[in-house]
């Protein structure tokens, strides 16, 4: 309204310099007086019209600007303007709502058509693969991690994805109709998740099928199981090793004592193998002590390897032995046995070579000894029993192992065993190598997270921080980063790991290690570590709980690191 009323007095000013000057013109025609008194009279004169004009037109658009709001008020429906107006609005959010919603199916049909890009170039390289090799595959050593039953899962899952990615660019171009949701239907039918279709579903490792033996012991026969190599899961392996050899040489299997070994009762549930077996086939090396006080023995000390000393027994472990107050006999060996190349040998063979009638034997560390292998790790174990495994963690670090899960995990969450330390020297001396950088590795781990869906990883790990920090800037899916969760500090305002702290056994190493391996049991996907035996027992876990599935592997498996160091 200023513009308009400032236009309009500069089109007055040039009207009134216009007539001032035609004026000028006639007056150079009169006779000539004094200029100086007629022009200023005159420029009075044009002032004082401009200003009575322009405040006569403000005083008229004042007077006359309530009258047609009043006008305007009585004459129209002021309600039908602003229903117009609310219209409107309603009218142009829904076509935003619509655009959003195409803008989100075209993204959605771009992933679809790069998903089954990937999976076209998949079929093409094993069809290519297989017949470069001539078929051969099935004959190859790493055909077992590549198997034909693998790709026909891989490929179903693929397929099945794609099909729930169609049925949500369905929703998403529907959401934003009035009748969107009754127009979509229910087609179970396509639905992965239904009937344990998706790829990573749960292994049935039939358990009824097993082959298994009896385990009857005879009362007062016992065999001393001693464990020397390696840490707390090498040691869980050669007890798991000596069971076997109790369940054939009907004999009490002695777990050894915490001044010489691990205490063991702070992390395997010892009567919940008796228990198993409906009959006692396993007994601490106290309840030994209290029933032989006057004559802790062991009659026959046969040792199972050779070489590189008998027993695989070195003299330290020999002194804890007799500072216990157990004495022996002096060592033979069953036969020329070496642990860096241990033979195959079967079930006749140790009866034949280990029976007696002595009452307490001992055969030295058995983690080496390749006896049965199929059988002795198929899941679930090679002894029969009521229960889905024999050797699993105590009553509380499970119920901790439940309630961490609970509080930060939830049931849909992967987990991971990144061994480091120590690690590095250890695979390069194999061939091939299972040290990988931070970077291959994640991006291994990130080909599993696609897999499997899972919003959260749990890390097990001994690597540094500096490493953890750097494979957690680049674990990413769909443009997030997937937290990787470790088990925090002590926090009394935390109550997961509150059974522990009031049973004394909160900050106690084994316990923790154990925890992992539980917490790690527990995952929908497990990731493990090539050559590890703390890996090794987890998976022994997952298969006899029945939790194992087909996307649990080992980092970065059937791939060779991309950068190795050379040899000292």
């Amino acid at each position: 309204m200023m513009r308009d009323r400032e236009s309009s007095d500069e089109e007055d000013d040039r009207e009134n310099l216009i007539h001032q000057n035609e004026r000028g013109n006639d007056l150079s025609k009169s006779p000539r007086r004094s200029t100086f008194q007629i022009d200023d009279v005159k420029d009075r004169f044009a002032l004082g019209r401009r200003f009575n004009f322009t405040i006569g037109k403000r005083y008229f658009l004042a007077i006359i600007l309530p009258v047609l709001v009043l006008v305007l008020y009585f004459t129209t429906d002021i309600k039908s303007l602003f229903q117009t107006t609310v219209t409107s609005i309603k009218y142009d959010g829904s076509v935003n709502s619509m655009r959003e919603s195409e803008l989100r199916a075209l993204y959605l049909l771009g992933q679809q058509q790069l998903g089954l890009f990937k999976l076209w170039n998949h079929t093409l390289v094993n069809d290519t693969s297989s017949t470069a090799t001539g078929n051969s595959l099935e004959s190859s050593p790493g055909f077992s991690a590549i198997s034909r039953s693998t790709l026909v899962e891989d490929l179903k899952s693929d397929l099945l994805r794609q099909i729930s990615l169609n049925k949500q660019i369905q929703q998403v171009l529907l959401s934003s109709h009035q009748l969107g949701n009754s127009l979509i239907t229910s087609d179970n039918g396509t639905d992965p998740s239904l009937g344990g279709l998706g790829r990573c579903r749960k292994v049935d490792h039939n358990l009824s099928q097993r082959r298994t033996v009896e385990w009857k012991p005879r009362s007062n026969k016992y065999l001393f199981a001693i464990c020397v190599s390696g840490q707390m899961s090498n040691h869980l392996i050669c007890l798991e090793k000596h069971m076997f050899f109790a369940a054939l040489l009907n004999r009490i299997l002695v777990i050894p004592s915490s001044k010489v070994d691990y205490e063991f009762r702070r992390v395997l549930d010892i009567d919940h193998i008796n228990k198993c077996l409906g009959r006692e086939v396993i007994v601490t090396y106290e309840d030994f002590a209290e029933r032989r006080k006057s004559h802790l023995h062991i009659d026959k000390f046969l040792c199972y390897f050779s070489q590189p000393q008998p027993c695989f027994l070195d003299e330290e472990r020999v002194k804890k032995l007799k500072s216990l107050g157990v004495s022996m006999n002096k060592l033979e060996t069953a036969w020329d046995e070496d642990v860096k190349k241990p033979k195959k040998r079967t079930v006749q063979d140790i009866i034949a070579k280990f029976s007696t009638d002595d009452d307490v034997i001992a055969i030295g560390d058995v983690f080496f000894a390749d006896v049965e292998k199929d059988w002795v790790m198929q899941p679930g174990g090679p002894i029969s029993h009521k229960c889905k495994t024999l050797i699993e963690p105590s009553r509380l670090i499970m119920l901790t192992a439940q309630r961490f899960v609970q509080t930060f995990l939830g049931d849909n969450f992967i987990a991971l065993h990144f061994r480091r330390h120590g690690f590095l020297k250890f695979c390069n001396v194999k061939k091939p190598s299972c040290f990988y950088p931070v970077p291959q590795a994640a991006d291994c781990i990130n080909r599993v997270i696609e897999r499997a869906n899972s919003p959260v990883i749990y890390l097990s790990t001994d690597a540094a921080e500096s490493e953890t920090g750097l494979l957690q800037s680049l674990v990413v899916f769909n443009g997030k980063t997937v937290p990787l969760v470790q088990r925090p500090s002590r926090n009394s305002a935390e109550k997961w790991d509150a059974l522990l702290y009031r049973h004394g056994l909160e900050g106690d190493p084994q316990v923790e290690a154990m925890l992992d391996k539980t917490i790690c049991a527990m995952s929908s996907v497990f990731i493990g570590s090539s050559g590890s035996t703390f890996t090794d027992d987890i998976l022994r876990l997952r298969k006899d709980w029945g939790s194992s599935s087909l996307c649990d592997e080992y980092l970065c498996q059937g791939e060779l690191p991309n950068f190795i160091a050379d040899d000292e």
